[in-house]
C-alpha cells in the first residue's frame, strides 16, 4: 500500500451523483520526507558504531563477540540493499552509480539524497497527474469517498517513504534487536561497560522502538487500506510505550536466561524462529493454495519462492520479539490477511507470558555467582560508606571548636573545695611513672 503524504488545497464535487469528491492536491505543500531522513541516520549510526566496536573486538582478540557483531551488522545491511533495489526496480535500469553504492552498503544514503532532491523540486513547475488514488476520509463518523490526483513527484516521494518503512522494519528486527541482545549479554559477561558498546546499545534501542512503531502503523494501514488513516500524538505515544516495554521484557528474559544457561538459550531462540517461519507455510499447504504471481511479474517460480522465504523470515523475526500485528497469507495477492484474529492474539500473548516467566524462573534457580558477587559488592560498598561517615563524624568532634561554638566563661562564686583523695594522687603518680618508663624504653 502506498500512502500519499500531502496537503489538500481545495475540493470540487464531481459531476456524477456517485458521491465521489475529486481532490486537487497542492504540490508546493508536500510534507518533507522526515521518515526517510530518520531511517537513514539510524542506519548509518548503527553501521558506523558496529564497525568501530568490531575494530575494538579485533584489538582485544574477542573472536566470538567479533563474529556475532559482524553477522548482525552485515546481514540486515545486505537485505536492506536488496529491498531498495527490488522496490525501486533498478535491476534492469542503467544506473551503475546507484548499484555501486548499494554494493558498498550505501544504498540508503543515495536514496535519501534522491528523496530530498525530489522534495525540494516539488512545486517549481506544474506537473500533470499520473495516477489517481481513492480513499475514504472519515469525519465525525461519516465517510466520504475521495479521488486524489497524484503527480509524478508525489508518487516518487511515496515510493521512497514506503521503501524506507520496509527497510526500517528489517533493520530493527533482523539487525538492531539481535545486536542489542548480544551486546547486553557481552556487557554482563565481561562485568564492565565499554563506551562504544554502550553507544551502540543506545542506538539499537532507538532503532528497535522506531521500527516497532513503523510496524504497528503499517499493520493498521494495510488492514484499513481503503481509508485514509491519521494518528494523533497520543496514539503514537501509546504504541511507543507498548512496543518498547514488550520488546524490552523479551530481551531481558532472553539475556537473563543466557547468563545462567548459555547453551540452552540457543534452542529456545531457534525453536521460536522455526515455529513462526513454518507456520504460514503450514497454513498455506493445509489450504492447498498456489503461490501468488503478483510479487513480481518478471520473477520465476523459484525467484518468487525466495522472496516469499525472505518475507517469512522477517515475519518470524518480528514474532520472536513482539507481536507482528498481521498474519501472513501466502496465497493472497497482498500476502497479508486483513482479518483481525483475536484468538491468535490472545494465544500469542498467553504463550509469550508463560515462556518469559519460565525463562526468568530458570535463571533464578541456575543463576551464576556473578549476581552473588554483585550483591556482596553492594553490601561492602554500603558498609564502607557507613564507616566513612562515622570517621568523618569522629573527626568533626575532635576538631577545635570555633568561637561561635565554644563555651562561654561564666564567673561563679567560690565554693569550698574538698581535699583530694590520697589514693587518687598515688594512682596519678603511678601512671606518670609508667608513661616515663615507656618513653625511655622506646627511645632509640
Amino acid at each position: 500500500m502506498e500512502e500519499q503524504e500531502r496537503e489538500i488545497s481545495y475540493a470540487e464535487p464531481s459531476a456524477s451523483d456517485s458521491g465521489v469528491v475529486v481532490v486537487v492536491v497542492n504540490p508546493s505543500r508536500a510534507r518533507p520526507p522526515l521518515g526517510v531522513l530518520l531511517a537513514t541516520l539510524l542506519y548509518c549510526a548503527e553501521l558506523l558504531n558496529a564497525a568501530a566496536l568490531c575494530a575494538s573486538y579485533g584489538r582485544t582478540d574477542d573472536r566470538h563477540w567479533l563474529a556475532f557483531t559482524v553477522a548482525f551488522m552485515l546481514v540486515p545491511a545486505a537485505l536492506i540493499q536488496l529491498t531498495l533495489i527490488f522496490i525501486h526496480r533498478d535491476v534492469g535500469r542503467d544506473r551503475p552509480l546507484v548499484l555501486l553504492l548499494h554494493l558498498l552498503l550505501l544504498g540508503p544514503v543515495i536514496r535519501c539524497f534522491d528523496a530530498l532532491v525530489v522534495y525540494f523540486r516539488v512545486g517549481r513547475k506544474e506537473e500533470p497527474y499520473v495516477t489517481i488514488t481513492r480513499k475514504i476520509y472519515l469525519k465525525r463518523g461519516e465517510g466520504t469517498r475521495t479521488e486524489c490526483e497524484v503527480s509524478r513527484s508525489e508518487r516518487m516521494l511515496a515510493t521512497h517513504r514506503n521503501a524506507f518503512k520496509r527497510t526500517t522494519v528489517i533493520q530493527a528486527f533482523l539487525g538492531s534487536t539481535p545486536q542489542l541482545t548480544l551486546q547486553l549479554y557481552a556487557t554482563i559477561q565481561e562485568k564492565y561497560i565499554l563506551p562504544i558498546r554502550l553507544t551502540l546499545m543506545i542506538i539499537t534501542q532507538i532503532s528497535v522502538i522506531y521500527g516497532a512503531l513503523v510496524c504497528s502503523v503499517l499493520a493498521v494501514q494495510i488492514r484499513y487500506d481503503d481509508y485514509k488513516v491519521r494518528f494523533r500524538p497520543a496514539a503514537y505515544l501509546c504504541m511507543i510505550l507498548w512496543r518498547g516495554l514488550e520488546i524490552t521484557t523479551r530481551i531481558t528474559a532472553l539475556v537473563l536466561m543466557s547468563t545462567a544457561l548459555t547453551h540452552w538459550v540457543i534452542p529456545v531462540g531457534v525453536a521460536n524462529l522455526l515455529f513462526f517461519f513454518f507456520l504460514p507455510w503450514a497454513e498455506f499447504w493445509a489450504k492447498k493454495g498456489t503461490l501468488t504471481e503478483d510479487v513480481e511479474k518478471n520473477f520465476s517460480k523459484l525467484g518468487t519462492a525466495v522472496v516469499l522465504c525472505l518475507f517469512t523470515l522477517l515475519y518470524a523475526c518480528i514474532n520472536v520479539f513482539c507481536w507482528s500485528a498481521v498474519q501472513l497469507d501466502l496465497g493472497h495477492a497482498g500476502l497479508i490477511d486483513r482479518k483481525q484474529r483475536w484468538g491468535r492474539l490472545a494465544a500469542y500473548y498467553g504463550a509469550r507470558f508463560v515462556e518469559n516467566l519460565l525463562l526468568i524462573t530458570l535463571w533464578y534457580f541456575f543463576k551464576s555467582d556473578f549476581y552473588d558477587l554483585f550483591r556482596h559488592n553492594i553490601h561492602d560498598c554500603l558498609r564502607c560508606v557507613c564507616r566513612r561517615r562515622r570517621a568523618d563524624a569522629g573527626r568533626a568532634r575532635r576538631a577545635p571548636s570555633s568561637y561561635s561554638a565554644a563555651a562561654t566563661m561564666v564567673l561563679m562564686p567560690d565554693e569550698p573545695r574538698e581535699p583530694p583523695d590520697p589514693r587518687d594522687l598515688d594512682s596519678d603518680g603511678d601512671r606518670q611513672e609508667t608513661a616515663i618508663l615507656d618513653d625511655v624504653t622506646e627511645y632509640p
